[in-house]
């Protein structure tokens, strides 16, 4: 393929043919929009081109942003507790009095009344208070891992894409070399110089590298349909890997220094030890029920009766109106409450907290163990590929020149047929192997910085700097 990956062209012509900073994570988008803007003229989208499309249109991230937006009013939730609390109500009554059946008396009373309480001695509502805003800092935490993890997600699927249409180039090759070769057996059991078995060995190996290249085609609309739905449009074209790929191996090179890293900066584990202090002051809140618990209470009410009379049909059923009642009383208090019994219930409702705290605890050590292995196996990983990358570029060497000496030992009578099948397969394998092993390098490198909490756009921007 070339540079500019048509994915449109190409599937026809298989078809026919074959503790986290919110404030860091804002910049990061920008970073991103300005980069996009740069790159805005190239025709074919770019790795950065489909990230930005995947902030936007990505379901699966979208819900990440949203459930953040939630978590952060649990903070402003946990402290309106601790704030002043100021109610109004109001009513109206009309009343009317009959005695034997006549109406003696009627009126009318208008009441309102406003109550402020402020608590001053809640230990509950305090450690409510601290969990929320522990909560609230495991759900920012969960979304900045939610944007790293969008970063791995959308190389997978955009090298998957790469990966899939490299596999399908070299297929096609494998499958063109050995039709040439089954041409020229034909050629040559027709002039007798061959052998029937050459003719059926020739015939084989292209059913197979036709059937190969067919699976292949699937593969290519399947990885293309995947990264179609990360972003939610039809991505026509992308950017190719150059074939000039530098690999190194992580600096710094010790497996212990990342996983140090990991421990401070995992976003996964942050949130883990987070929901874990959260659940240890829920713990201390429950338990804090059975304490008194004393509020400041003011209140304020006002009434006003209008009260009307009636003389009865011997003064000409004349109404006589007084002059309007009103009061108003303001009351000031310090309420204490306690709670003496209550079935055991709150005593219950402890150990089911302590035990939940517990439970938190021993999730963020489970946290805390998987994201070091994670780390060191993603270490070893890319020291792993550094290597076998290299010996892969040899295997492309070494499996061109084998091909050369058995074409030509064959051309001599030394080599057979089925040596030279051999010799083409083993080339377009290594050179299938060789455009894995750089995609599993680049890949394995962002899971790297995934595991170690230092993944951020920059990383990004470095593989697209390969792409072109």
């Amino acid at each position: 393929y070339k540079c500019k990956v048509n994915l449109t062209y190409i599937l026809h012509i298989s078809s026919n043919v074959c503790t986290v900073n919110i404030k860091n994570i804002m910049k990061n988008y920008i970073l991103i929009t300005i980069l996009l803007c740069q790159s805005i003229s190239s025709s074919a989208d770019s790795l950065l081109d489909i990230y930005n499309d995947a902030l936007e249109n990505d379901p699966q991230y979208k819900s990440a942003e949203f459930s953040y937006l939630s978590g952060k009013e649990i903070k402003v939730q946990g402290r309106a507790s601790l704030l002043p609390n100021i109610s109004i109500s109001a009513q109206t009554n009309w009343n009317e009095y009959y005695q034997n059946g006549n109406l003696q008396n009627e009126y009318n009373n208008f009441s309102t009344s406003a109550r402020l309480t402020q608590p001053l001695i809640r230990l509950d509502t305090w450690f409510k208070y601290r969990q929320s805003k522990y909560l609230t800092d495991a759900a920012e935490a969960d979304f900045a891992y939610s944007q790293q993890a969008l970063i791995v997600r959308t190389a997978e699927l955009y090298f998957n894409v790469l990966r899939a249409i490299d596999n399908l180039s070299a297929a096609r090759s494998e499958e063109k070399a050995i039709k040439k070769q089954l041409d020229q057996i034909r050629q040559r059991y027709e002039v007798g110089l061959s052998a029937i078995t050459e003719v059926q060995e020739a015939q084989l190996a292209f059913d197979l590298s036709l059937a190969a290249r067919t699976r292949i085609e699937g593969e290519v609309y399947t990885a293309q349909e995947s990264l179609n739905a990360l972003v939610g449009r039809e991505i026509i074209s992308i950017d190719g890997l150059i074939n000039d790929l530098n690999v190194s191996n992580p600096i710094p090179a010790s497996k212990e220094e990342w996983a140090r890293k990991a421990v401070k900066n995992n976003f996964r584990l942050q949130a883990a030890n987070l929901r874990k202090f959260a659940s240890k002051n829920n713990a201390r809140s429950v338990a804090s029920n059975h304490l008194p618990k004393v509020d400041i209470v003011g209140t304020q009410s006002e009434s006003e009766t209008n009260q009307y009379s009636f003389d009865g049909l011997n003064t000409g059923g004349a109404f006589n109106i007084t002059v309007p009642d009103e009061t108003q009383r303001d009351t000031y208090s310090l309420q204490l409450s306690m709670p003496i019994f209550q079935g055991g219930a709150v005593i219950s409702r402890t150990k089911q907290a302590y035990a939940e705290s517990n439970k938190s605890s021993e999730d963020a050590l489970f946290t805390k163990r998987s994201v070091i292995q994670d780390v060191r196996s993603q270490y070893s990983n890319v020291i792993t590929l550094v290597a076998n990358l290299r010996a892969q570029k040899q295997a492309v060497v070494s499996a061109s020149s084998a091909l050369e000496a058995t074409r030509v030992g064959y051309e001599v009578g030394t080599r057979n047929i089925v040596d030279l099948l051999q010799a083409e397969k083993n080339l377009y394998s290594a050179e299938r192997n060789l455009s894995n092993a750089k995609y599993d390098y680049l890949i394995t490198t962002l899971r790297l910085h995934l595991a170690a909490g230092t993944l951020a756009p920059e990383n990004l921007v470095e593989i697209n700097n390969l792409l072109g």
